[in-house]
């Protein structure tokens, strides 16, 4: 029998505020968290972009040194978002600790700056030796880090998968606990990912001449998602983590119920790597409606991936027309923070929620001049208040990974 899932707790860290009243502030002003690189004494003088999505502002940290320990930059992250959705949930340590509730959590690498450290020590080994490495520094650096982390501080027993999936990480993440929860593997799920600053992620995409470099000195105007002048995408930082629980059991405990997931899909282009493939995508979204049991018509607004990248937006604005037409309001988040990597999924559903919650659709920032190649959709050009009943999240990922979640609100 399958159950209906629930969202009762969601926190993030973003390069638009960490609160939900600073990030809702943020969109409602138009606010951009993109800045300029920091130099790193490393690849920074390498990189032609200049650009980051960063986070900020300092978070205060509460966490008790038996847990610091074993924790990188990243898991900083996903431990004190999961903190406060887990506080937003109301899950007590009893709950936690039952087995009935797993974890769901990724990033890209774990934490490349642990990673960086170890290596250093490793090639310099003949001369230095490896006393310098710590017995928790893999621990800190390995790719299941958040999650495992997670699991520590909160005493969590129950079931643990860490997706490393690039930009679809995180929504994996939230599909994978869906379904655990949809068919009663686990009585809810801690879902999301994180990834931290490292310039070694945007010099990835800078040698793939994938990163914006025409605003080095206007970092606010990138990335532009669907407009003539894109130049590609801007890397970001950022975490989130929502709580999913069955109906029934958020029902019993008298949980407050934020929104409810209806749908998951994932598939794979089945051919290259790194170009976007229009006929996986539009599988994809319409997997994601099949098993939401919903048509095409009922969807309000798409939260798109967008990364600003010449093809990728051209190919995303092909197959949402194909399967919504021109019907659905469609904005891309990322033009507010750059492209979070294993977070993007979890932080713009997140920022879904809060314009399902407040009645509002942001508009795709920087978006000024419609690339006619991505006119054939409704993009949203100015804020609306309007409702959402009903929203599509869509994420893509090197390795032709495709996901869409679809979001109702619950009544």
């Amino acid at each position: 029998m399958e159950r209906r899932v629930v969202i009762t707790g969601a926190a993030s860290i973003t390069p638009i505020g960490h609160r939900k009243n600073e990030i809702t502030d943020s969109l409602l002003k138009g606010v951009s968290g993109v800045a300029r690189l920091r130099e790193d004494n490393l690849l920074s003088r390498h990189i032609h972009s200049k650009v980051f999505g960063t986070v900020g502002y300092d978070i205060e940290y509460d966490f008790a040194r038996k847990y610091r320990k074993t924790m990188g930059p990243v898991s900083y992250y996903a431990c004190q978002v999961a903190k406060e959705a887990i506080a937003m949930a109301e899950l007590d340590k009893d709950i936690l600790a039952s087995g009935c509730v797993g974890v769901a959590f990724g990033s890209t690498h774990g934490s490349p700056t642990v990673q960086r450290d170890i290596y250093k020590q490793f090639f310099n080994a003949a001369e230095s030796g490896l006393s310098s490495i710590g017995a928790v520094d893999y621990l800190k650096s390995m790719v299941h880090t958040t999650a495992v982390n997670i699991t520590k501080m909160f005493e969590i027993t129950g079931r643990v998968i860490s997706s490393s999936t690039a930009c679809t990480t995180s929504s994996q993440s939230i599909g994978f606990g869906y379904e655990f929860i949809k068919y009663g593997m686990q009585d809810a799920m801690i879902c999301g990912g994180a990834d931290e600053y490292d310039t070694t992620a945007v010099a990835v995409f800078d040698n793939l001449l994938a990163c914006s470099t025409d605003f080095n000195d206007t970092p606010h105007l990138t990335p532009r998602p669907f407009d003539r002048k894109r130049d590609g995408l801007v890397v970001g930082e950022g975490a989130g983590a929502v709580v999913l629980e069955s109906y029934e059991f958020a029902k019993k405990r008298g949980a407050d119920i934020l929104a409810e997931i209806i749908g998951f899909s994932c598939n794979n282009n089945g051919g290259d790597l790194i170009l976007p493939n229009v006929n996986g995508v539009t599988q994809a979204i319409r997997l994601g409606l099949q098993n939401a049991k919903i048509i095409p018509e009922e969807v309000d607004f798409v939260s798109a991936h967008a990364t600003a990248t010449k093809m990728g937006d051209i190919v995303e604005a092909q197959a949402i027309h194909r399967v919504y037409g021109d019907r659905p309001y469609v904005t891309g988040l990322k033009s507010y923070m750059g492209h979070t990597m294993a977070s993007c999924g979890v932080i713009e559903t997140i920022i879904t929620l809060y314009m399902m919650e407040q009645g509002i659709i942001a508009p795709t920032l920087n978006l000024d001049e419609v690339d006619k190649r991505c006119a054939m959709i409704r993009h949203t050009m100015k804020l609306y208040e309007t409702p959402i009943r009903v929203a599509a999240v869509q994420n893509f990922a090197f390795g032709g990974v495709n996901t869409s979640l679809i979001i109702r609100k619950f009544e």
